[in-house]
């Protein structure tokens, strides 16, 4: 392995010696900042910290442009910050918490600055897309538990935060299931007896269907995906496989591994999150029903486990796990986003800009299912290729990439009618 991630190394077999233990004693009451608090997992998170009040305390919520629902959890939670990045938003949300001690501030600076706090413990980035890169960046800077939904963050320029939580002795433990299970499988062992992870994908909703199908679905039936429930980029990206594509590069960097140690198996049942082989040809594998709270809570708790009332996995009345191999040619975003990993450089970013925007059209009926790989590889074609980049190579990377692939979406049948 190229990397010595903190949670696989030998010489602290926890936590990799990245934690440093005397900051969060196992009594202390942990302050969070939820990025993305109005979003799938920041609502959840917050249900986390409602049934653990002894051992959670809100210190900032962030949101984009849901003023509503921020305000409503801004008097509930009563953290000592809200912040949002959409003006019109922060303007009603300004006002309606006047009147309170909460203080209330707007834009991507102000999200930097409120990460780094010193009455800050956890940041919870629950940002989706590009847009939690820079936050999550300022977090690791500053050393914090970076408790990690979103992968973006890591698909885009994981060698630079990876780099920067080791020099800066960040944790970053992900929130992401099937990451939360190999992390989970991974602590206390060596990185050098790791032969290959193996994330698990369900396959979605058209997970067996055709080209022939696929032409014809809309957005609504990419909603409704049979397992999980999760808010409307990552569904789509779970119905495209493109979700698996992106975890093949998160897990690259979060857990230092070579890109022929990465592998996908579609497993319908979403029982087991991911397995680890080990070069001694064991496996281990994290089980469990499928609920984003349970890797929240581990992620935020790391490295204690904390009892909850969440429901078991029964296996007298879920007796049947299946495997199979991933469908390629079908789901061409899944390969893309695997050639996008060993070609390296800009090119996850490139991808992750194109993908982006394409779900936003998928969403909006500006392209169809199909389209969206289209658009995605021709973007990745049109983009210069950068070796090594830094971020302002990223984030000029991810400006074109996003031009490029807005212009193809002008381009499709759908669009233009």
């Amino acid at each position: 392995m190229r990397y010595r991630n903190g949670y696989l190394r030998s010489d602290y077999r926890l936590a990799g010696g990245v934690l440093p233990l005397g900051r969060h004693p196992a009594n202390k009451m942990k302050r969070i900042a939820i990025l993305g608090s109005t979003g799938s997992i920041g609502t959840q998170a917050l249900e986390v910290v409602s049934a653990h009040p002894d051992m959670f305390q809100v210190e900032v919520l962030s949101a984009h442009a849901n003023a509503d629902l921020l305000i409503e959890q801004a008097k509930m939670y009563k953290p000592n910050a809200v912040v949002l990045t959409h003006q019109p938003s922060f303007e009603k949300v300004k006002s309606a918490l006047s009147s309170s001690p909460i203080k209330v501030f707007f834009g991507q600076e102000a999200l930097c600055d409120v990460v780094q706090w010193e009455t800050v413990d956890i940041v919870l980035g629950a940002i989706v897309g590009f847009a939690g890169l820079h936050s999550t960046f300022a977090a690791v800077s500053a050393g914090k538990h970076v408790a990690l939904a979103n992968k973006e963050t890591l698909v885009v320029a994981g060698d630079l935060v990876m780099q920067r939580a080791a020099e800066r002795r960040s944790l970053l433990v992900p929130v992401d299931s099937e990451h939360s299970a190999l992390f989970q499988c991974l602590v206390g062992e060596h990185p050098d007896s790791v032969d290959k992870v193996i994330l698990t994908a369900s396959g979605g909703p058209f997970r067996g269907k055709k080209p022939n199908f696929l032409v014809n679905v809309k957005a609504s039936h990419a909603m409704q995906h049979p397992n999980w429930t999760m808010g409307a980029k990552i569904t789509i990206d779970s119905a495209t496989l493109m979700n698996k594509g992106l975890e093949m590069i998160e897990a690259k960097w979060l857990f230092g591994l070579k890109n022929e140690q990465i592998d996908v198996v579609v497993h319908p049942q979403s029982a087991v999150h991911s397995f680890v082989q080990f070069n001694d040809g064991s496996l281990k594998a994290q089980l469990g029903i499928p609920d984003m709270k349970l890797p929240i809570q581990y992620a935020m708790a790391f490295p204690k486990r904390i009892p909850n009332a969440f429901k078991r996995y029964d296996f007298k009345q879920f007796n049947t796990l299946t495997f199979e191999e991933p469908d390629y040619k079908t789901f061409r975003n899944l390969a893309l986003a695997r050639d996008a990993m060993f070609k390296g450089g800009n090119m996850p970013c490139v991808l992750n800009a194109a993908n982006e925007i394409t779900v936003q059209a998928f969403l909006q009926n500006r392209v169809d299912f199909l389209e969206m790989s289209d658009i995605i590889e021709k973007t990745m074609q049109k983009v210069d290729f950068v070796e090594r980049p830094a971020m302002e190579d990223y984030e000029r990377s991810d400006a074109e990439a996003r031009r490029y692939a807005e212009e193809f979406v002008k381009q499709s049948p759908l669009a233009t009618h």
